[in-house]
């Protein structure tokens, strides 16, 4: 049988702030309950992704902005709070691999050494090369020549005091609309064909190992490319990838800084110590937690889409994950491909992704504690127990190419009501 609402249950809800629904689950008393599962945020049992969006839906609690742009009409399709300013996090590393390309001439190839760097920095956000770039181009300069190059209106520097923060320079919804117009329409097909190639080439595991496809990644099927942001105190270490891999190195020689303060200032640990003590800045919040996904949707990047998000303090990832997916869904960007599946909630920590309903060979990834998954459908397998609960049934996650079991699914009952089996 399937955990039943219970009032403990429900008080360790209150507690965390993590409630977005109506169904809920005991947590795991033991160890290989705690190694299959993941932080107690649930959501009602299952949404179909087909439903189609009515208007731009804002969780409670969430202060967003928002901007999708049809370049096949030359038109919004939607817009809210489309100037409101947020810390861009990595949103900003498009304009560093910008500012580097800059007027390189036609026949430019870019450097090997570079290329290892730009890389991995857009397709998995790394943020050792970011470092290098904010460093050796001239830090907030970056910023106040990028804005003048593409006409933005809202993007800023830093705030003063925080000039080695690349993180804490300011977009805007509508700031980050033309710089993918720019990409798209006027920057030198070279340059076009690599940053948007990467960008295509968005790898699920960041290189800080947290899941970085959500937002439009998680709302729409592919044809997409994406370049994400997070930032936040509250963020547990990210849990993508096999359990037990490591990030990538973060190596760095002696030209990634040019002090150890600008080295250090980079590293996402050593923002997130600080965002307790940030102020908000020039109208820019530095300490709510942000979560952001841009990027372009559909066949020939038809649609330019823009989602920046800051949620309450000490909202954890998988809650922002799950708030930031319901609302890119609820946009309006017509005849885009949506995945087929319903939307349901998971709980406890670290849920294990397996290749087959079985817990025999080894998890591929572990989901953002407590986020919202989309099921394919599901089938019976290797029995699970959470003494004294135990379930059979496990769910096919199509975006992850893999199976949960159904005893992590935020559903009362053993079988999920009204999913396909497989």
């Amino acid at each position: 049988m399937k955990r039943r609402l219970l009032a403990t249950t429900a008080a360790l809800l209150l507690i965390s702030g993590a409630a977005v629904g109506s169904a809920t689950a005991n947590a795991p008393t033991n160890a290989r309950a705690r190694a299959d599962a993941d932080a107690a945020v649930v959501a009602p049992a299952g949404r179909a992704a087909q439903a189609g969006p009515a208007s731009v839906q804002v969780p409670d609690g969430v202060t967003a902005g928002a901007a999708v742009f049809d370049r096949q009409t030359g038109t919004f399709t939607e817009q809210l709070n489309t100037s409101l300013r947020f810390r861009s996090a990595s949103v900003v590393k498009l304009l560093l691999a910008l500012d580097f390309l800059w007027n390189r001439g036609p026949d430019y190839t870019v450097p090997a050494a570079d290329r290892a760097r730009l890389e991995p920095m857009l397709r998995s956000s790394w943020d050792d090369a970011a470092n290098h770039y904010w460093s050796q181009n001239g830090g907030p300069a970056i910023i106040t020549r990028m804005a003048g190059r593409l006409a933005l209106k809202d993007t800023v520097g830093p705030p003063a005091g925080y000039d080695g923060y690349w993180g804490y320079a300011s977009l805007s919804a509508r700031d980050t609309v033309t710089v993918y117009r720019y990409l798209l329409d006027s920057a030198p097909a070279a340059v076009r064909d690599f940053v948007m190639g990467n960008l295509r080439q968005s790898t699920r595991c960041a290189s800080d190992d947290f899941d970085q496809h959500f937002g439009i990644a998680g709302a729409f099927e592919k044809p997409w490319a994406v370049k994400q942001g997070w930032a936040g105190s509250s963020y547990e270490e990210g849990t993508c990838g096999p359990p037990g891999t490591a990030a990538a190195p973060r190596t760095a020689d002696a030209a990634t800084a040019s002090t150890a303060q600008a080295q250090a200032s980079q590293d996402h640990a050593a923002q997130e110590q600080l965002q307790a003590l940030a102020p908000v800045a020039a109208g820019v919040d530095l300490t709510r937690p942000a979560l952001h996904s841009t990027g372009t949707v559909g066949a020939g990047d038809r649609f330019v889409v823009a989602v920046f998000t800051l949620h309450p303090v000490g909202t954890s990832y998988g809650k922002a994950f799950t708030d930031i997916g319901r609302l890119t869904r609820s946009l309006d960007v017509p005849g885009a491909a949506r995945p087929a599946g319903w939307w349901y909630g998971t709980w406890s920590s670290h849920v294990n992704v397996r290749r087959d309903p079985s817990t025999r060979n080894a998890p591929i990834t572990q989901l953002p504690a407590g986020a919202e998954v989309l099921v394919g459908c599901q089938a019976r397998g290797e029995e699970v127990q959470v003494p004294p609960y135990t379930n059979d049934w496990w769910a096919y996650l199509p975006q992850y190419g893999g199976w949960v079991s159904n005893i992590f699914i935020s559903s009362p009952d053993n079988r999920l009501p009204d999913v396909k089996d497989c």
